[in-house]
């Protein structure tokens, strides 16, 4: 009497998710981010230091035009500080949604072998984007002790919480890239440009407080990373976020990450037929 046990590939139903499958596959998570972080840092000299190297020298230069030149506000703490711990939240919307635009493409020849959750490869790509965050994390807690800022220990929570909902807003925005890029590879081109813009439209940079007229606050509010850098720096300016651009933030993160894994979920059936 034969043992082997028959697996019957079907079509998920209508679920956006099918969590009992996904954690079926969990171990794929570990996978395939190890191997994208490996793959990432290969061959290089520098290795790790590259993802501490990255925010600090980008840190340098806003802080010699922005903070010195111009004299940008920093809701009064040092301008490096501030643009440091903007840049730690926007590299993991920045980085994961490169990462998981392009994940399905990377990943076609394992696409077309072998059945897993398809979702696993984007979300996958995001965690490559915290771990870079970890590291870069580390330069953080010494910018604080060289610049002696206080922290208020209160609202320490804010820190986690802010890294939570940055991973949810590259997410959906994220899911949704890598879909469309299995069938329209002009997004290759389209993300790069789109995320130099939006660096200029979140208050990476500068303080949302600075814009003149309020309808400029509600299209910077409509980012899906401000809320995660505006929390993330609460504990050091002590300052709440404005409610109502906060909560049209958050509900902007999940309207693109509700229409991200619905699309992706209706289109990846045909994953191995287009990549």
């Amino acid at each position: 009497m034969s043992n082997e046990i028959e697996y019957s590939i079907e079509p998920s139903g209508n679920k956006v998710l099918n969590w009992s499958e996904i954690w079926r596959f969990k171990e794929l998570f570990y996978f395939f981010t190890w191997r994208d972080i490996k793959v990432k840092y290969k061959q290089t000299v520098l290795g790790f230091l590259w993802a501490i190297l990255q925010p600090l020298l980008m840190m340098a230069i806003f802080t010699l035009f922005f903070g010195r030149t111009l004299n940008v506000p920093s809701q009064n703490i040092p301008y490096p500080l501030f643009v440091y711990s903007g840049l730690l939240v926007w590299n993991i919307f920045s980085s994961g949604l490169i990462n998981a635009s392009n994940s399905m493409i990377n990943n076609a020849s394992i696409i077309k072998k072998i059945y897993f959750p398809r979702i696993v490869i984007p979300v996958s790509s995001v965690f490559g984007a915290l771990f870079d965050f970890l590291m870069a994390f580390l330069l953080f807690i010494i910018l604080m002790i060289f610049y002696d800022q206080p922290v208020s220990w209160k609202v320490l929570w804010c820190w986690p919480l802010s890294v939570v909902i940055g991973f949810m807003a590259t997410l959906g925005p994220g899911s949704l890239l890598a879909a469309l890029n299995v069938k329209y590879r002009d997004f290759r081109y389209i993300v790069p440009f789109l995320i130099q813009a939006l660096l200029f439209l979140t208050p990476v940079i500068y303080p949302v407080d600075m814009l003149p007229h309020n309808a400029l606050k509600y299209v910077i509010a409509l980012s899906p990373v401000y809320a995660a850098i505006e929390l993330f720096r609460m504990p050091l300016t002590g300052l709440f976020p404005e409610t109502t651009l906060f909560f049209i933030s958050l509900a902007s993160g999940l309207v693109f990450l509700v229409a991200g894994l619905v699309y992706f979920r209706k289109t990846e059936d045909f994953f191995a037929d287009l990549a």
